[in-house]
C-alpha cells in the first residue's frame, strides 16, 4: 500500500523508501535492510546521533515481515546543494564526516554520502537519510568516498579558486559533479598540493570507465579503519580550513544603503507593525541579504525564510544565525530572475522553488529593495513580477525605490540608448499592475528617501 504513494524522489535506494500519508512524510524500510536497522537501533547508535542533533529524528510506528515504518521529524521546507552559501555548504561537508567517524567508531559506515541528504533545520545542518548506514567492514575501504569527493570535497575546493557560483554545478550533476571534470576545471598549482593531488587529480586518472584494470585494483583494495580515520580527519580538517576571498556588491549592503538612519528605522518600524497586524507566524524574505530587517520584527515569528543571490550576504546571515542560535532562521541562495527548476529523473526527484513555496504557504512575503533590481536590472514587467509574487503570497510587503532613487538612476544609466524604454518605471503603474493581482492595503512613504512601503493582500 505505501509503495503506491512513493514520493517521485525516492527510488534509488533498495533499502527502503520516502512516501506521504495523508501529509506526512513517511520511511518504509525493506527487509533487505532490516539486519542493520535492527543494529542501529539496538546499539543506541541512532539515539545517540538523535541526542546530538546530527542525524533527523525518528519514531518507529509499525513492523511486519515485509516492512518497517518510520515517521521522521517533518521538515517545513528543504533546501537543496545548490541553493547553500560557501559556508552552509562547508557544515554540510564536515557534519556528514563527523557522521562517518562516529560511524566508523561504532562499526558502522555511510554506505551513501551525497549532499542531498542533508537539509537545513530549525537554525543547523541535519542528517536526513536514516538508512545510509552500513555495517563497517573489516579492511575495505570507505564505499561513499568517491561520492563525498564529487558532492563536497570537489565543489568546495572548486569554489574556493573559481567563485561560490561554481557550487550551482550541482544542479546539473545532481549525482555529484564528474571528478575529471573538476580535476580539469582547478587551476595547474593544485597539483603541487599532496592533497589535492591524492583526493582530485590522482582519483580522475582512474574515473576513465576504460581502465578496468583499475577498477579491479580499487575493489579490492584493503583499507584498515585507522586508515579510514585518518582520510576522514583529513577531509575534514582542509574543508574546516577552506575559505573564500571574494567580494560581492551586496554583501555588505546596509553599510551603505542611500538613505539614514532615521529612513533605516522607519522602515522597520513600518514591517514590524505590519508583521504585527498580520499575526504572521511564517514568512519568506525575498531578497532579504543577512535578515537584517527580519531581525529587528518584534512580533514572534516561528519561521523565517531569508533568501538572497549574493553569497557573502546569505553566507553572514548563516554565520549570525549560527552564532546566536537563531533556530528560526533559514537562510539560503536564490537567483529571483531564475528560481530552481524541477530536475532529476521524470523532472520530478528535486522540486522547482515555486512547488516548494507554494507548499511551504508563508502567512507573508517581504520583498525590499528589490523590485527595481527585477524590473531594470532583469527586464521583468511589473505585472510579470506580480503574477510571480502572487502565486505563492497570501500577503505581500513591498518596497518601490521611484524614479529618482539613488539606486534606481545607477541601474537607468546603464542602460544607455535603451533608457526611455523604461519610461513606464513609475509608482502609478506599480500600482496599476500588482492591483491585477492584490489588493492594497496600505502604503507609507519613507520620509528623507525616495522609497514607498506597500503591503498587499492577494486577490
Amino acid at each position: 500500500m505505501t509503495n503506491n504513494n512513493r514520493h517521485s524522489s525516492s527510488f534509488r535506494d533498495p533499502s527502503g523508501f520516502i512516501f506521504v500519508d495523508r501529509g506526512t512524510v513517511k520511511r518504509s524500510i525493506s527487509p533487505l535492510y532490516f539486519e542493520q536497522y535492527n543494529a542501529l537501533k539496538d546499539s543506541g547508535f541512532f539515539k545517540k546521533l538523535h541526542h546530538a542533533g546530527l542525524l533527523i529524528m525518528h519514531n518507529e510506528i509499525s513492523t511486519s515481515d515485509s516492512e518497517i515504518v518510520i515517521e521522521p521529524e517533518q521538515i517545513s521546507f528543504f533546501t537543496y546543494p545548490y541553493e547553500w552559501s560557501f559556508d552552509m555548504y562547508k557544515e554540510a561537508a564536515l557534519l556528514t564526516l563527523k557522521i562517518q567517524k562516529f560511524a566508523l567508531e561504532n562499526e558502522f559506515s555511510l554506505k551513501d554520502a551525497s549532499a542531498f541528504n542533508v537539509t537545513f533545520h530549525k537554525g543547523r545542518m541535519v542528517f536526513i537519510d536514516t538508512l545510509s548506514f552500513d555495517f563497517y567492514r573489516e579492511n575495505k575501504p570507505w564505499r561513499a568516498y568517491k561520492q563525498f569527493i564529487s558532492h563536497f570535497f570537489g565543489p568546495l575546493v572548486l569554489a574556493r579558486y573559481s567563485g561560490a557560483e561554481s557550487l550551482k554545478l550541482m544542479n546539473t550533476f545532481i549525482d555529484g559533479i564528474p571528478i575529471k571534470m573538476l580535476s580539469s576545471l582547478l587551476p595547474y598549482k593544485t597539483k603541487l598540493s599532496p592533497f589535492l593531488y591524492s583526493n582530485i587529480h590522482l582519483l580522475a586518472k582512474y574515473e576513465d570507465k576504460h581502465n578496468e584494470d583499475y577498477k579491479g585494483e580499487f575493489k579490492a583494495a584493503r583499507l584498515t579503519k585507522k586508515a579510514q580515520l585518518n582520510i576522514v580527519k583529513g577531509l575534514y580538517d582542509y574543508i574546516k580550513k577552506l575559505s573564500l576571498n571574494a567580494t560581492s556588491e551586496w554583501g555588505n549592503y546596509y553599510d551603505k544603503t542611500n538613505y539614514n538612519d532615521d529612513a533605516f528605522d522607519q522602515k522597520a518600524t513600518i514591517i514590524n507593525g505590519w508583521m504585527s497586524t498580520l499575526n504572521a507566524k511564517v514568512i519568506i524574505d525575498i531578497g532579504g541579504n543577512d535578515g537584517t530587517f527580519v531581525r529587528r520584527i518584534d512580533h514572534q515569528i516561528q519561521e523565517a525564510l531569508v533568501c538572497d543571490i549574493d553569497n557573502n550576504a546569505v553566507d553572514a546571515n548563516f554565520r549570525y544565525t549560527k552564532q546566536q542560535k537563531d533556530r528560526f532562521m533559514l537562510p539560503f541562495i536564490l537567483d529571483v530572475l531564475n528560481p530552481s527548476a524541477n530536475i532529476g529523473f521524470n523532472n520530478k526527484e528535486r522540486d522547482s522553488f515555486l512547488k516548494r513555496i507554494k507548499s511551504y504557504t508563508p502567512d507573508v512575503t517581504m520583498a525590499l529593495a528589490v523590485i527595481h533590481h527585477m524590473t531594470l536590472s532583469g527586464n521583468i514587467p511589473f505585472e510579470m513580477s506580480a503574477q510571480f509574487f502572487a502565486s505563492f503570497s497570501k500577503s505581500l510587503i513591498i518596497e518601490f525605490p521611484q524614479r529618482d532613487d539613488s539606486w534606481v538612476q545607477r541601474l537607468l544609466n546603464t542602460k544607455d540608448e535603451f533608457k526611455s524604454h523604461f519610461d513606464f518605471y513609475t509608482i502609478e503603474n506599480f500600482e496599476t499592475s500588482y492591483s491585477k493581482y492584490f489588493s492594497l492595503v496600505q502604503k507609507i512613504k519613507i520620509e528623507n528617501a525616495n522609497r514607498v512601503m506597500f503591503m498587499f493582500k492577494a486577490l
